[in-house]
């Protein structure tokens, strides 16, 4: 059983009722849907910046093969991942601090691949509770600030990897921010492998956020006035943020065993 810490715990209990709340209405999807327009993939339902040109992305950058596993870390109700597994053919295992997005997740996996395909439990971005070196790729969409040590969960990253393996992620980070990237990444014996821009989402999220606020007594009245207040609060203290924001699509990679000359191909 994984254990987590108190601000995990805290996590998980606002995730929790964040999930509870989206579940019992189509309002929240049918605000990203309006947000994205023709990029938004409705049958992943996102409840982050997942649109298509990043699972385009995605696809391309993970160079996984059929049968192997991927790892969804942050999975939330696991959309992302179980179109990856489907689209690739691979085994997919998700990762979620919230035990209600876990379960959701298991709900839905049929909808895109077999249940022995597909697995999903409670853990966190730093102890995922998942053996050393089990998985050949690994996303981490949209999750990577939750971390209370970012380096211990590129780490974390790092030690499930199989050598060879590749980690695609999402980060925002203020301009001239790569270096961050390339720092926290050689700390947790990670290369940087790509880094890709994403020029339209500090765009989509002030679609969103403008969305959320457009319609707020419908917010109150479906998810309640917690979870309501909660995204207006976040529309209100991000919103500002949005002209300096610079969102990125890193992969980085664990490095592979190294070849000698008597080393078989």
């Amino acid at each position: 059983m994984i254990h987590l810490t108190d601000r995990e715990w805290e996590q998980a209990g606002h995730y929790d009722a964040f999930h509870t709340a989206r579940a019992a209405s189509p309002l929240v999807s049918e605000l990203y849907a309006r947000a994205m327009g023709d990029a938004y993939p409705a049958e992943v339902a996102p409840y982050s910046s997942c649109d298509w040109p990043l699972l385009g992305t995605l696809t391309s950058r993970l160079k996984l093969r059929p049968g192997q596993l991927l790892a969804d870390i942050g999975c939330g109700t696991g959309g992302v991942g179980l179109w990856l597994a489907r689209a690739l053919n691979t085994r997919l295992v998700g990762i979620d601090v919230s035990a209600k997005a876990v379960r959701l997740a298991l709900e839905r996996r049929t909808d895109f691949v077999g249940e022995e395909r597909a697995h999903f439990a409670v853990g966190s971005l730093e102890t995922t509770g998942l053996p050393d070196t089990c998985a050949h790729a690994l996303i981490c969409i949209d999750a990577l600030s939750n971390a209370a040590d970012r380096i211990a969960a590129l780490t974390e990253f790092h030690r499930i990897l199989a050598p060879g393996g590749r980690a695609v992620m999402t980060r925002t980070l203020p301009a001239g921010g790569r270096t961050e990237v390339r720092t926290q990444a050689r700390a947790a014996g990670l290369t940087v492998e790509h880094i890709d821009t994403r020029p339209g989402e500090p765009e989509l999220w002030h679609r969103v956020y403008q969305l959320w606020t457009m319609h707020e007594d419908r917010l109150r009245l479906e998810l309640g006035h917690d979870q309501a207040a909660n995204m207006l609060a976040e529309a209100h203290r991000m919103q500002p943020r949005l002209a300096t924001r610079r969102a990125l699509i890193v992969t980085l990679r664990r490095p592979g065993p190294r070849r000698g000359k008597h080393t078989r191909a």
